[in-house]
C-alpha cells in the first residue's frame, strides 16, 4: 500500500520521467544542419577556390570580414564543409576548395546548398580556370550556369559574384580581365530574371603587390577583400541581418597576421582528381608528405603537397622528389621550391617550419607536363 510520502514521491519520479523523455525527444528530432559554431545567425556561405580557403594566410579574407561584421553587431554564422583558419576567426565554417575550377564547384553546388541552407552567398571563382586554361572561352556560360544552380537551390538567398582578383602573370591576368569583363552581364542578366544577385567589383580593390606569390593576396590583400564584401553585404538589406540594435556578435580579435600557422580542415569530399602518392615519405620522429593532383589540363597541372610532422615536434622541414616524366614547376606557394635537372627540392618558409607533432602544413605549385604526369615519390627530412 502506498503511503501519501510515497505517492508523493512516485508522483515527483514520474514528473521527472517525463520531463527526461521529452528533452530526449527534442534531441532526437531536431535537424543537424548548423555546425558546432553556429551562433543561430544568419547564415553565409563564403564559396569558392583556395583564395576563399585562405591559401598562404589560413582563414584569408573571412577573418577581416568576421571582425567587421563582429564590430558592426551583426549575428552572422558562416557556413560550408570546409574548416580552417586562426583562433582570431570567430567561425572556421566555409566552402573554399583549392585547385578547383567553376566546374567542379558546379558539380557539387546543389549538395552543400542543401546541406548548409545559406542565407548569404559569397562567390568568388574562375582563377583556377584561367590558371588551368580550361576552356576560357567557355568560363563565362559555366559561371553563369553555377549561379542558375545556385539561384534553384536558394531562390531566396542573396548571392554576391566577385570578379576574380589580379594575377601577377601578364597573360594570365589578361586572361583574367576578358573573363571579369563578361561577368557584369551575366549579373544583370540575373537580376532582369528577378534573382537575388549583386556584382562585387574584387578585381579593382587589389593590385599585385597584394599578392605574396602572384596568385594568393597577402593579409594586407586579403582584408582589402574583406573590406569589399562587408561593403557589398551593407548594401544590400538582409544578407547580414539588421545589425547595430541586434544581439551583439563575439568582440573582435586582433588583426591577422601575415604568417599564422595552418588550422586544420575538414574535408568530407576529396579534391577532383586528387592524386595521392602511392608512396608517401616515411614519418616517425622527421617528417612525412604526401603529394595530389588538385588539377589537370592539357600541358599543365596544379599540385599539392601536405608536409606532417612525425612524433616530435620540427623546426624546418625539406621535401624532394625526382619527377619521372620531365615535369617542370612554374610557380609554388607555401614553399620555396629549386629544380636542378628532373630532381626538385621544397623548402619550408618563414611561416610553416615549425610544426607540433602529428601537425600539417601544405604547399602548392603549377606545373607542366607532356605525355605523361606520373605521380612521384617523395622524401621529408626534418631538423
Amino acid at each position: 500500500m502506498l503511503t501519501l510520502t510515497n505517492r508523493r514521491g512516485w508522483r515527483r519520479w514520474r514528473r521527472r520521467l517525463t520531463t527526461a523523455l521529452l528533452v530526449a525527444t527534442v534531441v532526437a528530432t531536431a535537424p543537424a544542419v548548423a555546425r558546432a559554431e553556429s551562433n543561430g545567425g544568419v547564415r553565409v556561405m563564403p564559396l569558392g577556390d583556395s583564395i576563399t580557403e585562405g591559401t598562404q594566410v589560413p582563414g584569408g579574407y573571412r577573418i577581416g570580414l568576421w571582425q567587421r561584421l563582429a564590430a558592426g553587431r551583426y549575428t552572422i554564422d558562416f557556413v560550408g564543409s570546409q574548416y580552417n583558419g586562426p583562433a582570431s576567426l570567430g567561425d572556421h565554417d566555409h566552402e573554399g576548395h583549392p585547385g578547383w575550377r567553376i566546374d567542379q564547384i558546379d558539380a557539387n553546388i546543389a549538395g552543400w546548398l542543401r546541406t548548409s541552407a545559406p542565407r548569404t552567398v559569397l562567390l568568388h571563382i574562375g582563377t583556377n580556370d584561367v590558371l588551368q586554361n580550361y576552356n576560357l572561352s567557355g568560363a563565362p556560360q559555366r559561371l553563369s550556369t553555377l549561379i542558375d544552380h545556385i539561384t534553384a537551390a536558394a531562390p531566396n538567398a542573396e548571392v554576391f559574384v566577385a570578379t576574380i582578383i589580379p594575377l601577377s602573370n601578364s597573360g594570365q591576368e589578361a586572361a583574367a580581365r576578358t573573363f571579369n569583363a563578361a561577368i557584369p552581364g551575366i549579373v544583370q542578366s540575373k537580376v532582369g530574371s528577378g534573382k537575388h544577385v549583386h556584382l562585387v567589383d574584387m578585381h579593382s580593390k587589389l593590385t599585385t603587390a597584394d599578392l605574396i606569390d602572384g596568385i594568393h593576396p597577402t593579409a594586407t590583400g586579403y582584408d582589402k577583400m574583406a573590406a569589399a564584401w562587408y561593403a557589398a553585404l551593407q548594401s544590400v538589406p538582409g544578407s547580414i541581418g539588421q545589425g547595430p540594435g541586434t544581439s551583439p556578435s563575439p568582440s573582435p580579435s586582433a588583426s591577422p597576421s601575415a604568417s599564422p600557422s595552418p588550422s586544420p580542415s575538414a574535408s568530407p569530399s576529396p579534391s577532383p582528381s586528387a592524386s595521392p602518392s602511392p608512396s608517401p615519405s616515411p614519418g616517425g620522429a622527421g617528417c612525412s608528405a604526401a603529394y595530389a593532383v588538385a588539377g589537370q589540363w592539357d600541358g599543365g597541372f596544379q599540385a599539392t603537397v601536405t608536409v606532417t610532422a612525425g612524433s616530435s615536434t620540427i623546426s624546418s622541414w625539406t621535401v624532394g622528389w625526382r619527377f619521372g616524366n620531365g615535369q617542370t614547376v612554374t610557380q609554388s606557394w607555401n614553399a620555396t621550391i629549386s629544380s636542378s635537372g628532373d630532381q626538385v627540392t621544397a623548402r619550408n618558409v618563414g611561416y610553416n617550419g615549425a610544426l607540433g607533432a602529428g601537425a600539417s602544413t601544405q604547399f602548392g605549385f603549377l606545373g607542366t607536363w607532356n605525355g605523361a604526369n606520373g605521380v612521384p615519390t617523395l622524401t621529408c627530412t626534418a631538423s
